[in-house]
């Protein structure tokens, strides 16, 4: 078993430019690591920094100071002063990143919307579509809107091509921001299957869940985020 993810002594804080430049911390000393296979899981009550840790491991957000170490294409990368060529090569073979909400594309079908991370691998049209739709279809995304703009869709629906889009490669480390919170019963379902799946195929996961039927069905350990905070807010 390998460890593709690390995180060590991680600082992030912000500037309130608005408030006369006061500095905000976020997290201090953040220190976890994820390895192959494994679903982690970022626990702890809401605002204590669980998104803002995915988005820093994600290259979204800069760190203060600390490393955020990934295994890629046979060498080691820290994000933390990564070259933004860089980070866009480790996002595109390495690290997927699943989040709440879906940036839509005028006029894109949510067929091609979801296909698109492998298109841009150079897989052929065709084949990627192929999959596009067998992931449409396990998450019971009605056939006739495939061929439509997200935008149109209801929450539920966009998330579910989401979901597609973040699941349809073989991105070796997968971030899941709240991917099932705006689905029913039946498709959270599907979602802990495909999550088991990418297990299996030896990818790590690190994601928030706060459905707990969901989080206990996925989850391989707990990472408390409150011992990463300044300000000790209990759980």
């Amino acid at each position: 078993m390998t460890t593709p993810l690390v995180v060590s002594e991680v600082f992030k804080s912000f500037i309130m430019h608005l408030r006369d430049g006061i500095v905000l911390p976020v997290v201090e000393n953040v220190n976890f690591s994820v390895a192959t296979g494994e679903c982690a899981v970022l626990g702890g009550p809401s605002g204590i920094g669980k998104s803002s840790i995915l988005k820093m491991l994600y290259g979204n957000y800069a760190i203060d100071s600390g490393q955020i170490l990934i295994s890629h294409e046979g060498r080691v990368i820290d994000i933390a002063v990564a070259a933004p060529r860089t980070v866009l090569e480790v996002r595109k073979s390495t690290i997927g990143y699943v989040s709440q909400f879906l940036r839509t594309v005028p006029r894109v079908s949510a067929l091609d919307v979801v296909a698109e991370p492998l298109v841009a691998r150079q897989v052929p049209q065709e084949e990627a579509r192929t999959k596009a739709r067998a992931l449409l279809a396990a998450l019971n995304l009605p056939e006739e809107l495939w061929l439509l703009p997200p935008a149109t869709f209801s929450g539920g629906e966009q998330q579910r091509v989401n979901i597609a889009r973040g699941f349809i490669t073989d991105h070796s480390i997968l971030l899941l921001d709240e991917p099932t919170a705006s689905l029913d019963a039946r498709n959270r379902r599907v979602v802990i299957d495909m999550i088991q799946q990418k297990k299996q195929q030896g990818v790590a996961l690190l994601g928030i869940f706060h459905d707990e039927e969901v989080r206990e069905a996925v989850a391989d350990r707990i990472i408390d985020v409150t011992q990463f905070s300044p300000r000790k807010i209990a759980a």
